[in-house]
């Protein structure tokens, strides 16, 4: 039976865990240092022992607070914590302290890009703090499933969208943009692979036209954000193809598969009022005030939106430079550091986006780690600038001779090696004479109209000139001599 899966649309609503970089749990002093010997970062109080009480970590507001504020939330001015009640073996007190009616942001929005490049609004439910479980490991001992508690007790932030998206690519665009946005907060690293951002999605499908919606089914273990594309397209085809073959989809919790390209059922979803959730007897509730947001507020670093607009709107660049430009908070740093020195800014941009992340990447380093100073990339764009040294030369000669002597100025280091290009008339003019006369039946036929025959010539006076010519004042001076 042949089946048309585009009478369908997908609705889908996501939950991302955003695990914080504090340096202690969020409701105890235990350290949270990742990577650790399994089960040595605990405490009576991440063990839930009786007599034990939890201590909130001011830290995990303030995040709460910058992430809520980045995406445009509503901040609560009276939190209170709530018990979580179910059992897994990672979960070692029986309950996770989380918020349940009265989460820290409400509301709010962050803008994406759809499937065809335009911007589409994603509405957020609420962000809410709690705290995370232990790890359980399956794949060791044969036998047993083994317990590492290291990670019980470290702070979330768990964000929940509306059920606006539409398709797996939109869910790739806003997993990564929280991303990059947690990275500029600096309140977590968003590496999705070792669990410090994780994604749920809850996915169901319904008719084009359809306004209510239908059992959704919550897909986990989804460890990139390549792969939460590929659970989504993998889900919604397998949904679409239940309710064609007359079948009915349960509202249940599924396991994706990334080896196997599949998703299986984990267990039957339940429902919120299995957990049990009542006041966090141990944890007074926290008053927010106004004054505490607004100093949180005004530290905030420049955001990628508020960036890419000001590199669209009042520098002019592109949409591909701005978005580039943007992509790592890294790089949007050290490219304002070089606007502090020129104001040259496609060829800031041209300089960051072409030898410096060529550096980078052949190296596999951060922007961190480059040892170029900002101001002598605003040099050496002086240098482009003034027809010192041609955009190619600077690029394939001079940038890695400052990788190697950074301590030099770029002007030094172009005249040590003789990179400084002729832009004298009459030096110039002595080796386009030289070219015309090397080929005179091509000199001929450019006067009969052959015009793409100047590279030829360009290439010729270049080779004389080892490369030193001027091009702009070569082109100039070749047309002139051609067409006499």
């Amino acid at each position: 039976m042949s089946i048309d899966y585009t009478k369908y649309e997908t609705v889908i609503g996501l939950e991302i865990h955003v695990q914080l970089n504090t340096l202690s749990k969020a409701y105890c002093s235990d350290s949270t240092m990742y990577g650790s010997a399994p089960n040595t970062h605990i405490s009576p109080v991440s063990l839930g022992h009786p007599g034990t009480l939890p201590v909130s970590n001011s830290k995990v507001l303030e995040s709460a607070i910058k992430l809520g504020l980045a995406l445009n939330c509503t901040i609560r001015e009276r939190n209170e914590y709530a018990r979580k009640n179910y059992f897994y073996a990672d979960l070692p007190k029986g309950y996770q302290i989380t918020q349940d009616k009265t989460p820290i942001c409400d509301g709010g929005y962050i803008n994406i890009t759809d499937k065809e490049g335009n911007p589409k609004r994603i509405d957020l439910t609420r962000i809410h703090m709690e705290e995370d479980a232990g790890k359980s490991i399956h794949d060791i001992d044969p036998f047993d499933s083994l317990i590492d508690l290291n990670r019980a007790g470290v702070a979330l932030l768990e964000i929940v969208t509306e059920p606006v998206l539409r398709s797996g690519e939109e869910a790739y665009s806003f997993v990564t943009e929280i991303r990059k946005l947690v990275r500029y907060l600096d309140i977590c690293d968003g590496n999705m692979d070792e669990g410090s951002m994780r994604c749920d999605a809850n996915i169901s499908v319904r008719l084009i036209g359809e306004t209510d919606l239908r059992n959704r089914v919550e897909v986990k273990n989804m460890n990139s954000i390549r792969n939460v594309q590929k659970a989504i397209e993998l889900e919604t085809k397998r949904q679409i193809e239940v309710y064609e073959n007359q079948g009915e989809v349960g509202q249940e919790t599924r396991n994706f598969n990334a080896a196997k390209n599949e998703t299986s059922v984990l267990r039957s979803k339940e429902d919120a009022h299995d957990y049990r959730y009542f006041p966090e007897p141990d944890l007074s509730p926290i008053i927010v005030k106004e004054k505490y947001i607004s100093e949180i507020r005004s530290e905030l670093p420049a955001l990628p939106e508020e960036l890419y607009l000001k590199y669209t709107k009042e520098y002019s660049l592109s949409d591909y430079d701005a978005r580039n430009l943007t992509d790592s908070k890294g790089i949007a740093l050290y490219f304002e550091n070089i606007l502090k020195h020129t104001k040259e800014y496609k060829m800031a941009a041209n300089v960051v986006m072409g030898p410096i992340k060529s550096h980078l990447n052949e190296l596999a380093i951060d922007i961190e780690d480059l040892t170029i100073e900002a101001k002598r990339i605003g040099e050496l764009i002086a240098l482009i600038k003034s027809g010192k040294i041609s955009s190619s030369k600077a690029s394939q000669d001079l940038f890695p001779l400052m990788v190697k002597k950074p301590e030099l100025s770029p002007l030094q280091l172009a005249e040590e090696n003789q990179l400084i290009q002729e832009s004298g008339t009459d030096a110039i003019l002595e080796f386009v004479q030289q070219a015309i006369a090397k080929y005179p039946e091509k000199a001929e036929a450019y006067k009969g109209g052959k015009k793409n025959l100047l590279g030829l010539f360009m290439g010729e006076v270049m080779k004389l000139s080892k490369g030193k010519a001027d091009p702009k004042s070569t082109n100039q001076l070749l047309r002139d001599e051609l067409e006499k």
